[in-house]
């Protein structure tokens, strides 16, 4: 008999071009309410791409977001699509005090049960910038009332990563973390998620590696992407470095033809539901 077809979880980080931290450098945050918001036109795309596939996924949003667009918030949930925390300010958790840290995660969870009328049970931190450091942080998560976290990539990367974490959904405390999608090999662990890597590597390549954690690590992958990467006309920014340059603008043009192809070749469903449907309250 045929083992069963593994749900995977689908997650969209809700933030516009100009949030993202390799820009921090280059936008003073004083300018993100005159700059050009996207993310209304991009995220009302990703929501015809999933219902077109019959697909239902999590999107971690910015309170900042929320308050400024409530009815994308409410089309969101409308939809059947799980609502969890991006944090309010999208600022990375290992720049901030303990304080900080719980002040913007509680603020960005009141802001967002406000505007959806629905609880919030989870949380990704700006960059995935939970680490050794800074492991209080899933302590204010607990406080502040959320059940899960996908804060953590156990990769190595300039930017964020903690590669000696657990590969797949651990428990912290009363919190689950659950982090995003690696294949183990050559005593390491590679990236197998992200838009990133997603729009880098050949879409075979990244196929391969989330059908080799379904069925030879019979667990479910997390993968994850952002609005503007569906919006190669988006406003381009001026005197960045090449590095983040090329991280940011690659393939963009790709990026909406492989999703479709992603959302048909797997099965994906709401974070809530993959990992949270057998764990109590």
């Amino acid at each position: 008999m045929a083992a069963p077809r593994i749900a995977n979880a689908l997650t969209i980080d809700v933030e516009d071009y100009f949030q993202v931290s390799a820009f921090a450098p280059y936008i003073d945050r004083l300018e993100w309410n005159s700059r050009d918001c996207r993310v209304e036109r991009n995220v009302g795309r990703i929501l015809q791409l999933l219902d077109d596939a019959g697909t239902k996924a999590t999107f971690f949003t910015l309170g900042w977001i929320a308050e400024r667009y409530p009815q994308l918030v409410r089309e969101i949930v409308a939809n059947g699509h799980e609502l969890a925390s991006h944090g309010h300010a999208h600022l990375r958790a290992s720049e901030q005090t303990e304080a900080g840290f719980y002040a913007d995660i509680q603020l960005a969870k009141i802001v967002l049960e406000d505007v959806a009328g629905h609880e919030v049970k989870g949380y990704r931190a700006p960059s995935f910038s939970i680490g050794r450091d800074n492991l209080w942080a899933f302590d204010c998560l607990e406080r502040a009332g959320y059940r899960y976290s996908s804060s953590i990539y156990p990769i190595r990367h300039d930017h964020y990563g903690m590669p000696d974490a657990p590969r797949f959904a651990y428990a912290v405390g009363g919190l689950l973390e659950i982090p995003v999608t690696t294949v183990r090999s050559l005593r390491r662990n590679w990236p197998a998620s992200g838009g990133g890597y997603f729009r880098l590597l050949p879409y075979g390549v990244s196929r391969w590696l989330l059908k080799r954690v379904n069925e030879v690590d019979r667990q479910a992958a997390v993968f994850y992407f952002h609005p503007w990467e569906i919006d190669p006309e988006q406003p381009r920014v001026a005197g960045i470095d090449a590095r983040t340059r090329f991280r940011h603008y690659l393939n963009l043009h790709r990026m909406e033809a492989r999703l479709r192809r992603l959302v048909r070749d797997f099965h994906w469903r709401r974070m809530d539901e993959v990992f949270l449907a057998e764990r109590p309250d």
